[in-house]
């Protein structure tokens, strides 16, 4: 099975502030009596895109579990908005959609999270604490499908140089180790080097390829050929 493209490596942050979003009240209703079991806070709910985008200016909340398919706004779009005004809110996507082309616009929306509706309650979990730390969590068939259909197609030979120009030959060591769904652990005991150190190579990654997270970055990797 492929491995999801990052799991949680760093202390999980207490009671992350969620927000809901989703059309369908009943799966709202089960979905926040199955966090706030876990020790969710769950701030608030909104059933359109609009609604979110009002609710993450006045709540704040750490992260936000978001459908795609909604009336009006779609999830997507709500997506790129919330991270254009609240760059600090993950979006998380929780959806039943598992379509090549719905995951490819929500990771480029920016959504650091992509989960189905038929995950465990510990999967949804996992990708909420794993969003809550700035870390990123996608289904391990969702990862592969997708990292292997762009793997098909034409390699980016313009993407490669650019990564070769920006980047040292560490960052691009630990690039193709995202891209292979290594999560900071592994990294750091492939690499022999230190956990921090991993984070501190990821993040000058993101900033050099001016991309958003480490999903884009396994996607651009990928689509450049170097993996």
């Amino acid at each position: 099975m492929t491995e999801p493209i990052e799991t949680t490596t760093a202390p999980e942050q207490a009671n992350p502030r969620v927000l809901l979003v989703d059309d369908h009240d009943l799966f709202r209703t089960g979905l926040r009596n199955l966090l706030e079991e876990e020790g969710v806070d769950v701030v608030g709910e909104a059933a359109a895109g609009d609604d979110a985008l009002r609710y993450v200016r006045e709540l704040q909340p750490d992260v936000v579990v978001m459908d795609l398919n909604m009336p009006g706004m779609t999830g997507v779009e709500a997506t790129k908005k919330i991270i254009a005004h609240a760059p600090l809110t993950r979006v998380v996507v929780l959806t039943i959609s598992d379509q090549d082309g719905d995951v490819m616009e929500a990771i480029f929306a920016g959504a650091c999270g992509y989960l189905l509706k038929d995950a465990s309650v510990e999967d949804v979990m996992r990708g909420i604490s794993a969003a809550a730390v700035g870390e990123s969590l996608i289904s391990p068939t969702i990862a592969g499908k997708v990292l292997e259909r762009i793997r098909a197609a034409t390699a980016s030979p313009e993407a490669a140089e650019a990564i070769r120009a920006e980047l040292s030959d560490r960052e691009i060591e630990v690039l193709k180790l995202i891209a292979n769904g290594k999560d900071n652990a592994q990294i750091a005991a492939d690499l022999h080097i230190s956990p921090k150190t991993v984070k501190n190579h990821i993040s000058n990654i993101l900033m050099k390829l001016q991309i958003e997270n480490r999903i884009q970055a396994a996607v651009y990797a990928v689509r450049s050929g170097i993996v």
